[in-house]
Parts: C-alpha cells; sequence; structure tokens
C-alpha cells in the first residue's frame, strides 16, 4: 500500500511539474511575444515620424528655396543647409533600413518598403541636387531659377511617394498586431487546455488521495491522543531530568572555568614574581659583575701591549663586554623593567617603543599622556603591559611591517590599548579553531588569558596585505 501510494504521488508530482513547465513556457513565450511587438511599435513609430518629417522638412526646404531664389523678406531663420543635411541623412538611414535610436540601430525587413525606396532614390536624387544649387552661392539667378523649377516639379511626386512609404509602414505595423493577436488567441486557448488537463489528471486523484489520507488520520486520531498523554508525563520527566542535568553541567562548566583562571592567574603571578626574581638577579647579580669587569678592563687600556694583535684583541673583549651589558640590561627590562613600577604604563610603554625601534629598525610609535600616570592596580599595570609586549613582538617578527602604532586611550573607567601595524596581516580563521578558541601561535592564547584575567574584552581586525590591529578593552 504504502509503495503504491508513493508510485501514485511520484506520478502525481511529474504530471504536475509537467504541466506547470507547458504553463510557463506558454506564460513566458505570451510575455516575450508581447514586448517584441511593443518594441517593433516604438520602432514603428520611429520610422513613422522620421519618414513624415521627411515631408515637413522637403515642404520647407521648398519655401526657404522659394524665397531664396525671390529674394523674398521672411523671418524663418532655419539654415538651410542643416535641413538639407538632416533631410539628406534621415533618406539614406531609412532606404539602408538603419535608422539610428537611443539605445542603438532600428532595422527593419520589408520587401515592399525596399522597392518603394528604390523608386523613390532618383527623385529625391534630382530635388536633392537642385537645392544644393539653390544654396549654392556660386549659382547664378537663371540657374537658381531653373532648379526651382525642378524641384516644384518633382516634389509632389516626392510627396505622393513618400505618403505611400508613410501607409505601408503603419500597414504593416498592424499587420504585426493582428499576428500578435492571433498568436496571443492560441496561447491562451493552449493555456485553457493545460489547466483543464491538469485540473482532471493532477487535482481530482489530489482530492481523492487526501480524501483517503484524512480517513486514515482520523480513525488513527484517538489512538494517538491516548500516546500522546503518556508521551507527555514522560516527556516532562524528561525535561526534569535534563534541566537537572543541564544544571550540574553548567555549574560543573563554571567551576571549571573558575579553576582554570585561578590556575593561569596563579601561573602568570609566579611568572611575574619569577620574571622581577630574575630581573633583580640579573641587574644586581650579574649586571654588577659585568660592570666591575668592565672597569679593570678598561683600567687594562693604559698597557700597552707588544702585540698590535693583542691590542686589537683586547679592544673586541672590552666591546664584547659592553655588549653582553647592554644584552643583560636589555634582558632585565624585559623581564621587569623599573619604569613601569616608577612611572606608570604610559611611560614604560613610550620606552618599550623606542628601544624595540632601536633593536628592529622598524618605526614605532606610541600615543599616549605620558606626562599623567593612569592610577590602576598592580595586576592589571603589568597584564596590559605584557600584552603589548608580546603584540609588539609578534608584529616585529611575523607582520613585516614598516610601522607599528601603540595607543593608550584611558575614557572615565575604561582602559584601551590597541596595537596596530600595516603588515601583511591575516585570515582571523587561521587563529581560531572550530569552537572560535583562539590557537596557541604567535603569543594570541597568552594574550587571551592575560585579557581573561582582567575581565577584558579582546578584538582582533587583521585581513591580508591590510595590516592588523589589535584592540583590548578593560575597565578599571
Amino acid at each position: 500500500m504504502e509503495r503504491l501510494d508513493k508510485s501514485v504521488a511520484s506520478s502525481l508530482t511529474r504530471f504536475y511539474i509537467v504541466a506547470l513547465c507547458v504553463v510557463a513556457m506558454l506564460t513566458i513565450s505570451g510575455l516575450f511575444l508581447i514586448r517584441r511587438t511593443i518594441n517593433n511599435l516604438n520602432h514603428d513609430s520611429r520610422m513613422v515620424n522620421v519618414a513624415g518629417r521627411q515631408r515637413m522638412l522637403s515642404q520647407r526646404l521648398t519655401k526657404l528655396a522659394i524665397l531664396n531664389v525671390g529674394e523674398m523678406k521672411h523671418k524663418d531663420t532655419a539654415d538651410f543647409a542643416a535641413l538639407l543635411k538632416i533631410w539628406k541623412e534621415s533618406h539614406e538611414n531609412l532606404a539602408n533600413k538603419k535608422l539610428p535610436v537611443e539605445n542603438g540601430l532600428v532595422t527593419w525587413k520589408s520587401a515592399q518598403l525596399d522597392s518603394m525606396f528604390l523608386d523613390l532614390t532618383p527623385v529625391f536624387d534630382s530635388i536633392y541636387v537642385n537645392f544644393t544649387s539653390v544654396n549654392d552661392s556660386a549659382t547664378t539667378l537663371p540657374a537658381k531659377q531653373q532648379a526651382l523649377d525642378a524641384i516644384l516639379e518633382k516634389e509632389p511626386l516626392f510627396l505622393d511617394k513618400m505618403d505611400k512609404i508613410v501607409f505601408q509602414f503603419d500597414k504593416e505595423s498592424v499587420q504585426r498586431l493582428e499576428n500578435l493577436e492571433r498568436i496571443e488567441w492560441i496561447l491562451d486557448i493552449m493555456t485553457i487546455l493545460v489547466l483543464f488537463a491538469e485540473g482532471l489528471l493532477i487535482f481530482r486523484p489530489v482530492v481523492n488521495t487526501t480524501r483517503r489520507v484524512v480517513r486514515m488520520l482520523t480513525e488513527s486520531e484517538n489512538a494517538l491522543q491516548l500516546s500522546n498523554q503518556k508521551l507527555k508525563e514522560a516527556n516532562s520527566q524528561l525535561l526534569e531530568a535534563q534541566n537537572e542535568l543541564l544544571r550540574v553541567e553548567e555549574e560543573k562548566y563554571e567551576l571549571q572555568l573558575a579553576e582554570d583562571r585561578i590556575r593561569a592567574g596563579a601561573l602568570i603571578e609566579g611568572q611575574e614574581e619569577e620574571r622581577k626574581r630574575f630581573a633583580l638577579e640579573l641587574h644586581d647579580g650579574i649586571g654588577q659583575m659585568l660592570t666591575g669587569l668592565k672597569l679593570h678592563a678598561e683600567k687594562l687600556k693604559s698597557v700597552q701591549f707588544l702585540d698590535e694583535k693583542h691590542q686589537k684583541r683586547f679592544e673586541q673583549l672590552v666591546a664584547l663586554i659592553q655588549d653582553i651589558i647592554q644584552t643583560t640590561r636589555q634582558i632585565s627590562f624585559n623581564l621587569m623593567p623599573s619604569v613601569l613600577s616608577d612611572f606608570g604604563l604610559n611611560a614604560a610603554l613610550r620606552l618599550l617603543c623606542e628601544q624595540t625601534a632601536d633593536l628592529s629598525g622598524i618605526k614605532i610609535e606610541f600615543d599616549g599622556d605620558t606626562n599623567k600616570r593612569i592610577e590602576m592596580s598592580r595586576p592589571m599595570e603589568i597584564g596590559l603591559y605584557r600584552i603589548a609586549q608580546e603584540a609588539l613582538n609578534n608584529a616585529v617578527k611575523h607582520a613585516n611591517a614598516d610601522k607599528i602604532k601603540i595607543k593608550l586611550d584611558h575614557n572615565k573607567n575604561r582602559i584601551v590599548l590597541e596595537i596596530s601595524d600595516d603588515g601583511k596581516g591575516f585570515l582571523i580563521s587561521n587563529l581560531k579553531s572550530e569552537d572560535g578558541i583562539f590557537l596557541s601561535r604567535n603569543g594570541m592564547e597568552n594574550i587571551r588569558t592575560r585579557t581573561q584575567l582582567l575581565n577584558g574584552e579582546i578584538e582582533i581586525v587583521s585581513k591580508v596585505d591590510s595590516g592588523t590591529n589589535l584592540i583590548v578593552r578593560v575597565d578599571l
């Protein structure tokens, strides 16, 4: 039974699709024919207008020729040569079946019109030559009078032939309308037949099948009501269990997040303490020892070496000691800059930009008020500094940038830290996993973790070959 229903439904679907396609094809064909006929009628009106204008121009040119030859005073300011040019160009366009319009050319096919224009051309050429003679200032008055007589002789014949051409244009336009009307009747009759067949072969079987299905559904509805009642009770119990399970999972997830945050905070705090201790060790221990070594070495500069090579090597040794001292100071500064605790975040970021620019050779700017220290907690100050340090190192190492800018803005109770560069950029999708979490590459996981510990927001805007912009917002 089920297989039979599927077969019937498949057959009805095919019939229905075929009927819709036929109706759509007939409708589109009718619209196409109507649109085409409207375009043709627009073209026909254009041709009739031009042909009618030819009659008007010939009469006006004849009038101007009479006034010119008779040397009569008149108020007609029209340019005889310009009218003659328009008259000639319009005739050539009509004769060549290429009438220019705004959107191209109007062309037509009519053997009758071709024959009529072929018959008209000698008359037109004769009148045009005589018009040219009348307009030529070098032509003598008797010659102009003779040309005017020829124009007056040929003009009635020209007007008669142009009238026949205009009527022929109109006749062919009416014929096209009559053909369209006949085709429209045929398409309408075919559409009605298709709709009638669709009702007989499709909708009637569909109605019968629907009645049978409704009857079957009615019979099974009573049985389903009892089952639905039982299912409602079971669903209520299941929903309660699901809600309880969801609540437990949410609590577990929140506890896990809190535990991860505490662990990350403790780890970062331990790292900062270790950085501080190690920085002090470098500065107070190894740094002082290296400084003492440098002082002893500089005292030996007064000693005269017998060998010039030994003297040169000694100077290289002194320079190397100086480089080691500078590197040790830079490492100590990177681990825990004293300017951060002494003068605040603005001054520390400005010094970081200057030192990084000197080491990397990249133009690095800092935009912030270094004359005013922003009051914030020590962990927040260190966290924002580490975020800027990490982002700056990423830009120097990976962005291939020519310019890097760090901006620190304090607005009411919010701090906005922005690090931007004009480097090669990257796709944000390559920086995140499927669940939207930042991947541990280029220090982004470290930046994300520090931002979360500060209860801040992080935004990264980057496009390939358009630079990168990293924004961290933290509430005080």
